[in-house]
């Protein structure tokens, strides 16, 4: 197999799901931020699913990060 084409793939799995991570860890965030304007006494609550939701954002990422690692060096 061609080991570019290997560290072409990688890159553009960890490069597509770092910029998708980002991008939903934004949104998420930009939501919390207008519900706790709209609703003050609840900020504890919404802060709570905002961190398990950015939790499993970044575990897409770091499935991503797996995948590109085996991707160059188990071939």
């Amino acid at each position: 197999m061609d080991k570019g084409l290997i560290a072409l793939g990688a890159a553009l799995a960890i490069g597509l799901a770092a910029g998708a991570a980002a991008i939903g860890i934004g949104l998420a965030a930009s939501k919390a931020f207008e519900a706790t304007a709209r609703q003050p006494e609840i900020a504890g609550k919404i802060s709570t699913i905002l961190m398990t939701s950015i939790v499993f954002i970044e575990a897409t990422a770091i499935y991503a990060l797996v995948v590109s690692l085996l991707l160059v060096f188990a071939f």
